[in-house]
């Protein structure tokens, strides 16, 4: 059996074994990386040697580095990479080769819709109705996105909602608010099996469902990393931020915003939480518009995103998908019970 995993930032890490009587034998770990001494190498493949088949990622990475010596060095190579690259082997977790993948952009649609389809489309491939896919969002007004676990109050300023005519909805992941006009955001959500990222923590998840955004922005021009937890960040300062949520189902949705040219004056007056931030920074008065895509690529936004939608297709053998009238009708009765709701909106007041 054999098994492959690229560790972000890193190097190579291939697994060759057999199994017998439910246990892992003539364990072969091979790769680019670096090891010093050579002998830790023989450490790491003696710490899986003999291991029950379902050994957990997180129990083959403590028998790992239980097993070095303090003074091996790892280069490239880590415990939880080569426990992966374990999993994959023995067929628990996936590599992106074995997802059969579409890809999306569009359609245009209310900016509820978008947030009810991150749950709505997820039971879809979670049911075997759909395939695991990225879609690009496009959405036809100003919205504000908040974050599952915030507070309405703390985050919202109810007089520049009004005054802007702003929709205000609650996604079903973590993190931060979003401000969001038409044409001044690169959204995504990416719905995968969450065995593509068995035994890897949150942390180490955004990077690596991320590896190919990275490379789309360094296609525009824009030579971006990570930052943890889950912001994209480049050397002139933060692009986007990530979040996830994982369903007992066995798979997941992971979607990045980035800004492309926002109206910083407006989002002060909407978003409580960016005035604060803002303000920390000694900012508050010195900019109108937040627009780092845009001015370190000199893009229209519909290129991007079409260098966005090329880089996965390419990449992962994407073929194109679409959303039809019938999911957006699926989305939009999830509005009407769950997201367009007070309760849900205002469920932290």
């Amino acid at each position: 059996m054999h098994g492959e995993y690229k560790v972000p930032g890193g190097k190579l890490v291939v697994v060759d074994l057999d199994e017998t009587d439910g246990l892992l034998r003539n364990v072969s770990v091979s790769g680019d990386f670096f090891l010093d001494p050579d002998e830790a190498l023989s450490r790491i493949t003696g710490a899986i040697e003999g291991l029950p088949r379902d050994t957990a990622a997180a129990d083959i990475a403590d028998r790992i580095q239980s097993a070095l010596d303090p003074m091996d060095h790892l280069l490239g190579i880590t415990p939880i990479g080569v426990a992966i690259a374990v999993r994959r082997a023995v067929g628990f977790a996936l590599d992106w080769d074995d997802i059969d993948f579409e890809v999306i952009h569009g359609p245009v649609v209310d900016p509820m819709v978008n947030v009810a389809m991150d749950e709505t489309l997820t039971e879809d491939v979670a049911a075997g109705r759909r395939k695991p896919f990225m879609r690009l969002w496009e959405w036809n007004g100003p919205q504000v996105v908040m974050g599952s676990f915030q507070s309405y109050a703390n985050e919202i300023n109810q007089e520049g909602v009004d005054r802007y005519g702003i929709t205000v909805s609650r996604r079903i992941t973590g993190g931060g608010a979003m401000f969001m006009e038409p044409g001044n955001c690169v959204t995504f959500s990416l719905v995968v099996p969450t065995a593509l990222v068995d035994g890897m923590s949150f942390e180490q998840s955004y990077p690596f469902l991320d590896q190919w955004v990275l490379e789309a922005l360094a296609k525009v021009g824009i030579r971006a990393t990570y930052v943890p937890l889950n912001d994209i960040a480049s050397d002139k300062g933060k692009i986007g931020g990530a979040a996830q949520k994982r369903w007992a189902n066995g798979f997941m949705v992971h979607h990045v915003t980035m800004s492309y040219d926002i109206d910083a004056h407006k989002m002060l007056e909407v978003l409580r939480i960016g005035k604060e931030k803002i303000r920390d920074k000694g900012t508050r008065s010195a900019v109108k518009r937040v627009d780092p895509m845009r001015s370190q690529t000199g893009l229209p936004r519909s290129e991007i995103l079409d260098v966005f939608y090329t880089t996965f297709q390419e990449k992962y053998d994407a073929a194109p998908g679409e959303i039809t009238a019938a999911d957006i009708a699926v989305a939009q009765e999830r509005c009407r019970t769950k997201f367009s709701t007070y309760e849900w909106t205002h469920r932290i007041p």
